[in-house]
């Protein structure tokens, strides 16, 4: 059987951890040779050696993504490894702790609008044009479902994740006839070392706010973004897909019906 990803090459930037680590596996599991890339050279070293021991082909670079250099350094890093490029996960994240508005340094605010807009941007830049010369490809940018609804106290972030949207939209309008397909995946809550370092009822409650019941794992943003990028998604661009147990769709209220007859919530 062929593997969706066979003979491919993907860059993951932000792979030293959490969803990023878990997505390059899943690129070279689905037979991607994969470039790693974060600014701690030596934790995405660690996971390129895990994909190597397992038989994938993997390279970790040091990333600075909102550095125009670096950014363009991983991009040609990978064609003159590989050969060329084919997909790109851009998953950097960074923002202030929380905080009202008002209270939130501008310096703070610059830093989370760094990563998160100026990575992605400069992140795509260099991408579209390696994958133009290898005849296209796809970009999978990382949002979060806070970018499409808003969270209070969480402006930088917010504003980071709300730009990577429309960012998004305008890459996959300019290259969607030159073969190139641009989407978001705008997680939820899901079980990553933030949430696992905020407790057990951090995680419960979490859980409690998605229609599902739970949070969810990095394994399935992970599928989603390699089934994003690989031949099995070639109509999709442009879209903004939520990986959050049903919250974007609206609130759950308590069981109504039973018995054929109407509860009150009280008795639900």
């Amino acid at each position: 059987m062929t593997l969706p990803m066979q003979g491919k090459v993907a860059i993951v930037a932000g792979a030293s951890r959490g969803i990023g680590a878990v997505t390059g596996r899943a690129f070279a599991q689905a037979g991607a040779a994969v470039v790693l890339g974060a600014r701690d050279l030596k934790s995405v070293e660690t996971v390129a050696e895990e994909i190597r021991l397992e038989g994938g082909q993997a390279l970790a670079v040091q990333l600075d993504v909102g550095d125009a250099g670096s950014s363009e350094r991983i991009v040609r890093r990978a064609v003159e490894t590989f050969g060329r490029l084919d997909a790109a996960f851009n998953n950097a994240t960074d923002g202030p702790p929380p905080a009202p508005l008002a209270d939130i340094d501008p310096d703070d605010f610059d830093r989370g609008i760094r990563t998160n807009i100026r990575g992605t941007f400069l992140g795509m830049k260099y991408q579209i044009r390696a994958m133009l010369e290898s005849g296209g490809g796809s970009i999978v940018n990382m949002a979060s479902l806070a970018g499409v609804n808003g969270v209070a106290n969480l402006a930088a972030y917010v504003a980071g994740k709300a730009g990577i949207i429309g960012l998004t939209k305008v890459a996959a309008l300019d290259y969607a006839d030159q073969g190139i397909r641009v989407n978001v995946v705008a997680p939820g809550p899901i079980l990553t070392h933030h949430l696992q370092a905020a407790g057990e009822e951090a995680q419960r409650l979490a859980g409690q706010a998605t229609p599902m019941g739970r949070v969810g794992q990095a394994e399935e943003v992970a599928a989603t973004v390699v089934w994003l990028c690989s031949d099995q998604a070639p109509f999709i661009t442009g879209v903004t897909l939520p990986i959050d147990g049903g919250q974007a769709a609206g609130t759950k209220p308590p069981r109504m019906y039973r018995q054929g007859r109407t509860m009150t919530p009280q008795e639900a």
